[in-house]
């Protein structure tokens, strides 16, 4: 048996003709588990890294008919509401398979290495034709290093730009291991603040700022764009830009720092997850705080973007 097939890797979604992780055309491959919970994410399936249900409202007709074949009796309809008992359920899928009107669905598929790879590879001549590539995002794909590797090893075998999308929050020796299979790094940068990172994103960044450091220190390896998102009143603080500069600064492979303002595409997924905080009052900062961060940086020599939401 190949080494390949004894691997799996759970994928919550797999985005062809993706053309903002990376340059060309590319699929987006979004691994799903992550250790960081920031409350703004706007892929709030891809944290929790085991199957999750997924209830779209407007789509049920409270027909009943998930709730008869459930083995452990975790679902209850009647005419106007639908309710799941989560310590109950089993994730068995049976609910989903009965539901007639795309009301009910499981987020999560597990892949072998080849088996994914193969999918990939059928949109090849794009990649090809257009300069672009696959990217792994998340989740937080290096949480499924071997899984990850095994498929950037037969990308790379058919000459395919890889790009990884990480918020760096995971041992060195993971980060490493991919490095030179790497092409692009897109690295996600939530705060510099250790106090607000913690609060908003359930983590203190002291290893991710010292995982910056070493690839700062490297002189060969991927290039790197910086990716930060912006959400008003969590962490766009303008006091942290010194610490913003500094920790950007003196970073030969840096060819890119991306504003990304808050949008609101996750808070229909965080309704649909049956356990998920709303997202209904986030907001971007205003456009005159966005701009004094585009400025600071552009005023340290930073590659500054801003990109639309």
């Amino acid at each position: 048996m190949a080494p390949e097939t004894l691997i799996s890797g759970r994928v919550f979604n797999l985005q062809r003709f993706s053309t903002k992780d990376g340059p060309g055309i590319r699929t987006t491959v979004f691994l799903k588990g992550c250790n960081l919970n920031c409350c703004w994410c706007h892929n709030p399936e891809s944290i929790d890294a085991r199957f999750e249900l997924k209830y779209v409202q407007p789509n049920c007709i409270y027909c009943g008919e998930c709730a008869a074949i459930c083995p452990e009796s975790a679902i209850a309809v009647d005419q106007n509401s639908w309710v799941l008992n989560e310590s109950r359920c089993t994730l068995c899928g049976d609910c989903v398979r009965a539901c007639r009107n795309g009301a009910l669905g499981l987020w999560g598929k597990d892949y072998h290495p080849k088996e994914l790879v193969d999918i990939l590879l059928k949109d090849r001549d794009y990649y090809v034709d257009s300069g672009g590539g696959v990217t792994f995002s998340g989740g937080e794909p290096l949480l499924q290093a071997s899984f990850l590797t095994a498929c950037m090893v037969l990308l790379k075998e058919a000459g395919i730009h890889i790009a990884i999308d990480s918020a760096l929050n995971v041992k060195w020796n993971i980060i490493k291991k991919v490095l030179s299979l790497t092409d692009l790094l897109l690295v996600d940068v939530k705060g510099v603040n250790p106090v607000s990172h913690l609060e908003n994103t359930s983590v203190n960044p002291e290893l991710i700022h010292a995982n910056i450091d070493r690839l700062k220190g490297l002189k060969d390896g991927p290039a790197i764009h910086v990716r930060i998102p912006l959400v008003r009143g969590l962490n766009d603080d303008s006091d942290q830009l010194p610490l913003l500069v500094d920790l950007l600064s003196n970073w030969p492979a840096l060819e890119r720092v991306e504003l990304l303002p808050y949008h609101n595409l996750g808070a229909e997924k965080s309704k649909q997850l049956v356990s998920c905080n709303s997202q209904d009052s986030y907001q971007a900062p205003s456009e005159e705080l966005i701009r004094k961060f585009e400025t600071t940086l552009e005023k340290a020599a930073l590659p500054v973007m801003k990109l639309l939401p």
